[in-house]
């Protein structure tokens, strides 16, 4: 059978153009690629950057604090949305472009449309043309999460902040993850009076416990009225914002209710149901260790599967699927020792396990300490860093690494490559520490402070 092209892909986030751009530039097939909406995905559109570039925004307040108290003469006025939202639609309508050139360039034809699949091989766009592929690739992302109760008509998602005509002054915060705490960060530095409320008795499940409350404690003294244990009942409109009737008495009005309690895999209404691809229950493609479903020309990669959800595996995942198809390499895509890093204020890196994960191992001795970096305690502040090392008693290997401080997300980046060569803790020991700096600690920490 002769197809209109050899890939097919729906979905033009991070995964589905990395994967259409090689399979189209570096293996030679003939690849057209289906997005509904922007170009670019959920990191680059309403997502990783958009966010750290609110979070650059809204850390500027506390520099300007500091900076008097350096000596500096300074003054800060108020903090400008609409122009910061003009400069931010700008700088993503130039990422967007440069995805789309960068496909076109490789020879990937584009449809600026909605796809669903027909059949094994073929894809029916918005305007009901079809187009046969001999594989095809779903690369749609994932979507916010909003439970029904009374009112959630009323809520926005991190779909909307971004789009947002102008601050609240007052916001209320629902969830304890991330994203919902990277937003309580923002949106308190850029003087909204924040409050989270979140149904958990401690944000950030999954993390490592003792960071999560090291986090949670720097929230609170920002201001941040984080309510743990605590959850929505129902919201009304009233004269002036939404009411909001709380599950612990806390009832209070606000401008705007930001519900960040999770995503699920964007997978409804694409047709795959009916071809026997298999979803598990909250929609999540299955895949194998290739990214192959169980129909064989069909292939996912990216948050629709629900594996690791974050950017540069799904870019992982989709180069991968091109080694394995289109160049005869099997290729997996490793999702071992991945780090990460949360943008709230200060930022958290983590790589590798928790102390609770490596406790349920056992054999394994914690390094651990918290003090108040020079930067900010000559500014008078009273934050605190934390530098935590979990190491196997046995072999040595460092198997994870956590740091809550400023810059968080770069020293990771780097503890990362040491961890994943098999590092050991005498390894750390051995490396000379840069000085003055906060990254010195990691290899400056000389007993363990509990053993498991």
């Amino acid at each position: 059978m002769a197809f209109d092209y050899d890939l097919f892909v729906i979905g033009g986030g991070s995964g589905g153009v990395r994967a259409a751009r090689l399979a189209a530039a570096e293996a030679g097939v003939r690849v057209g690629l289906a997005e509904e909406y922007r170009m670019g995905g959920t990191c680059v559109i309403r997502g990783c950057v958009p966010k750290k570039l609110m979070v650059f925004a809204s850390g500027y307040p506390v520099a300007m604090a500091d900076a008097r108290a350096y000596g500096w003469d300074v003054a800060a006025g108020g903090f400008d949305w609409t122009a910061f939202r003009a400069k931010l639609d700008a700088e993503l309508d130039r990422l967007e472009g440069i995805y789309r050139g960068n496909l076109q360039r490789a020879g990937v034809e584009i449809f600026d449309a909605r796809a669903v699949l027909a059949d094994a091989h073929t894809v029916r766009l918005a305007d009901g043309t079809e187009k046969t592929a001999r594989h095809i690739l779903v690369a749609t992302g994932g979507r916010p999460f909003v439970p029904e109760f009374p009112g959630a008509e009323h809520v926005i998602t991190s779909n909307e902040v971004f789009r947002l005509d102008a601050l609240p002054r007052r916001v209320l915060i629902v969830g304890g993850g991330y994203i919902a705490c990277e937003f309580a960060c923002i949106l308190n530095g850029l003087g909204v009076a924040v409050t989270q409320y979140y149904r958990g008795a401690q944000i950030l499940r999954g993390f490592d416990e003792e960071a999560r409350g090291h986090i949670a404690g720097a929230m609170c003294d920002q201001g941040i009225d984080l309510r743990l244990g605590c959850n929505v009942q129902r919201i009304d409109r009233v004269a002036d914002g939404l009411w909001v009737k709380s599950t612990d008495g806390h009832d209070g009005v606000y401008d705007a209710v930001l519900y960040a309690t999770g995503r699920v895999p964007n997978s409804a209404g694409l047709g795959l149901d009916g071809l026997g691809v298999g979803l598990k229950p909250n929609g999540a493609i299955e895949v194998d260790g290739y990214s192959q479903t169980a129909v064989p020309s069909i292939y996912a990669v990216g948050d629709v599967t629900d594996r690791i959800n974050l950017t540069p595996v799904a870019i992982r995942e989709g180069a991968a699927f091109v080694e394995t198809v289109f160049k005869g390499r099997p290729t997996r895509a490793d999702h071992d020792l991945v780090p990460g890093a949360v943008f709230t204020r200060p930022e958290f890196g983590t790589v590798g396990l928790s102390e609770e994960e490596a406790r349920a191992r056992g054999g394994v001795e914690i390094y651990a300490t918290a003090f108040r970096p020079m930067q900010s305690g000559f500014a008078g502040r009273e934050e605190r860093v934390l530098m935590k090392l979990i190491v196997c008693a046995t072999t040595r290997r460092v198997l994870g690494c956590h740091i809550v401080a400023d810059h968080a997300g770069e020293m990771i980046q780097l503890a990362a490559i040491a961890i994943r060569m098999g590092a050991t803790k005498e390894d750390f020991d051995r490396t000379v520490a840069v000085h003055p700096t906060i990254a010195e600690e990691l290899v400056t920490l000389k007993a363990p402070v509990r053993t498991w």
